[in-house]
C-alpha cells in the first residue's frame, strides 16, 4: 500500500464555486456553506483519495486559490511546482469558462517541462435555465488541452467527488509509470 502526495492547483474566475467545490469534498458532501467570502491569497483543504484497485491512496493538497486578478502576483509562489490542476468555470458565465485558458497557461507556466494532469469542472448545474456554455463544447476544448471534463452542482452535492478521484487516479498512473522506468533500468 502506497500514500502518495500531490499538490493540486484549484483555479478559475471568481464567484466559479472553487472554494465550495473544496469544501463539500473535504465534508464528503455533509457542509454546503450558503455564502462565501472572496478568498484572498490561498487556503489550504487537505483530504486522502484511495485510488480504486490498488490499496494505494494520494493525499491532494488542494490549494484553493483566489480568482481575482488582484492576488495573481501571489499565485506564482503558492502555485509552484503543482502535481495535478483542478480548472472551474461556471455553466452560466460564459466569461468564465473563456478565461479557462488562461488559467491553463498559467498553472502550465509554473509546471514547465512536465506534463500537468488536470480536470475541467463546469460547476452551478442546477441553474438549468441560465446555462451559457454548451457541454459538448466545454468537453471538446478540455479534450483539446488534455484535460478530463466534469459537471457539477455543488449546491446540489451532485457529482462534487468524481474530479477529484480522477485527479488522484491521474498522479497515481504517473506516478505507476515512473516506477516502471526506474525498474526497467535496474
Amino acid at each position: 500500500m502506497v500514500k502518495l502526495a500531490a499538490k493540486c492547483i484549484l483555479a478559475g474566475d471568481p464567484a466559479v464555486g472553487k472554494t465550495a467545490l473544496a469544501q463539500i469534498f473535504r465534508s464528503d458532501g455533509a457542509h454546503f456553506q450558503k455564502s462565501y467570502t472572496l478568498t484572498t491569497g490561498m487556503d489550504l483543504v487537505v483530504k486522502t483519495v484511495p485510488v480504486p484497485d490498488t490499496g494505494d491512496s494520494v493525499e491532494l493538497f488542494i490549494f484553493d486559490s483566489a480568482g481575482k486578478e488582484l492576488f495573481s502576483e501571489m499565485l506564482d509562489k503558492l502555485w509552484e511546482s503543482p502535481n495535478v490542476l483542478c480548472l472551474v468555470y461556471d455553466v452560466t458565465s460564459e466569461q468564465s469558462f473563456n478565461n479557462c485558458s488562461k488559467w491553463l497557461e498559467k498553472a502550465r507556466a509554473q509546471a514547465p517541462g512536465t506534463s500537468l494532469p488536470g480536470v475541467l469542472v463546469g460547476n452551478k448545474t442546477d441553474l438549468v435555465g441560465r446555462r451559457a456554455v454548451d457541454s459538448a463544447e466545454a468537453r471538446a476544448w478540455a479534450l483539446g488541452q488534455g484535460l478530463e471534463c466534469f459537471e457539477t452542482s455543488v449546491k446540489e452535492m451532485e457529482n462534487f467527488e468524481a474530479p477529484f478521484h480522477c485527479l488522484a487516479k491521474q498522479f497515481h498512473q504517473l506516478y505507476r509509470e515512473k516506477v516502471e522506468v526506474f525498474r526497467a533500468l535496474a
